[in-house]
Parts: C-alpha cells; structure tokens; sequence
C-alpha cells in the first residue's frame, strides 16, 4: 500500500527550475505542502510557487544556501508556516566542465560549498523535525559521477561522491529512529545546467526532469520494509556526458 502523502510537508531545495520545479509539481498534485528553499532567484522561485499551489499549499524561502545563519532561520520558518516537515529533498546543485588545471581554489570551494556543505548542514538544521514525523525522508539527489570519474568533471565528482558517502552514513545513523534516506543518481538530465555547460546536447536521448521527480514520489509512497538505499539512472545516449 501506498503511503499518504497528502498533508505533508517537504522541503526543496533547487525549486527553481529543472529536477527541482518538476518534482515540486508532481509532489504538490499528490498534496504535500512545499517549501521551496534558498536560491537567490525570487522570481524562478515565484513562479515553482505559482505553479504548485494550483495543487497545494506552498511558501518561498529564498536565500543563499551557503550562509548557515539562513539555514537555521529558513529552517525554523519553514516549520512554524506549516506545522514541521516530513521530507527533506537536497536537489540545489552546481555543476563544473573544466581541465583540473585550471580550477582555482574559489571555484573548488564555490562548487563544494554548494553541492556538499549546504545539504550537509541543512540536513542538520532538519533532523529535530524529521525526529517528529512519521514519514521522515531525506532524498539527495546525487550524480552517476558519483560512481565514475569522467575528464572536465573533477570537482564535481569530488562533490558528489562526498554527498553518496554523506547519504550512507546518514542512512545507517538513523534507520533505527524511522528516518529513511535515498539517493538518487541521474546521468545526463536535461536541465537549465546542461543547457549552458553543453549548448551543443539536444533533449534526444537524455532523461527528462519529469523522470527524476517519478522517482522521488516512488520513494516517497514507499516505505514498506524493503528499502531502496540508491536508484542509479542512465541515459541512452551513448556519450558520457554525466550531470
């Protein structure tokens, strides 16, 4: 049986565009209340709200993801709008294609700090009211680079298989105390990222974000005994091109 979704609270990260818009969307028609959280971006941010409260209740919380005092306070916000929250979706991500050579130490930690630190302590900061809930999920959405290393992508796979690592360990801290926590690991989804990093890649062939977020609802209305720890997913297009 299906779990009841209807009522709970997620919070997202990455809301504004991309996996994170499209798995607002669909998360929203099954009617869970949304917080879409951090981005700088208000507007992309009004408009995933605009979109998902023809379904369901919804807030923007925008701020940087970096600054551990927003993380605290956007929080703490979240929980008083709506009560607490059920579901943590660390999707917000930036991605990198260059030679190693030529990565300065700001752009390494611009990219970690995004990618690894902000789901790290935002985790942290939503513990205390995933204690709380019955259907206390965190879902990371990672990268197949987290299982390969491929040329121009050194950082970014850095900082993804920190974050697979992350959701491991995460995963076994907490098991005991009903919090269930996945991974997902899309190759070649094509983003608003993609579009800038490879303008030469088409739609042909690639996963679609739509794609991504069905695997997020699936993680979501199960949560029977068997538990699904990762769900790695290839494109078919045969280039390695992973994001």
């Amino acid at each position: 049986m299906k779990a009841e979704l209807k009522g709970k609270v997620a919070l997202l990260t990455g809301a504004g565009g991309g996996i994170g818009r499209a798995t607002a969307e669909k998360l929203a028609q099954l009617g869970m209340k949304l917080v879409l959280f951090g981005g700088n971006n208000l507007e992309k941010l009004e408009d995933t709200r605009k979109l998902v409260e023809k379904y369901s209740a919804a807030c923007a919380l925008p701020g940087n993801l970096t600054d551990l005092d927003f993380l605290g306070s956007g929080v703490d916000r979240a929980g008083e709008v709506f009560g607490g929250i059920d579901v943590l979706i660390n999707n917000a991500g930036t991605a990198q294609n260059a030679g190693i050579e030529t990565i300065t130490p700001a752009e390494f930690d611009r990219i970690m700090a995004i990618n690894v630190r902000a789901p790290f302590f935002l985790t942290q900061k939503v513990l205390p009211y995933l204690k709380r809930s019955e259907a206390a999920t965190v879902i990371n959405i990672c990268s197949v680079v987290a299982h390969a290393g491929y040329p121009m992508q050194s950082v970014y796979s850095a900082s993804k298989h920190a974050i697979l690592g992350f959701t491991k360990s995460l995963a076994r801290e907490y098991y005991k105390e009903g919090i269930r926590v996945h991974a997902i690991s899309p190759g070649g989804v094509y983003t608003d990222m993609v579009k800038v990093s490879r303008p030469d890649l088409t739609p042909d062939g690639m996963i679609m974000p739509e794609e991504i977020a069905d695997l997020v609802c699936f993680f979501l209305e199960n949560r029977g005994n068997a538990v699904v720890d990762e769900i790695v997913v290839h494109r078919l297009a045969k280039e390695p091109f992973l994001v």
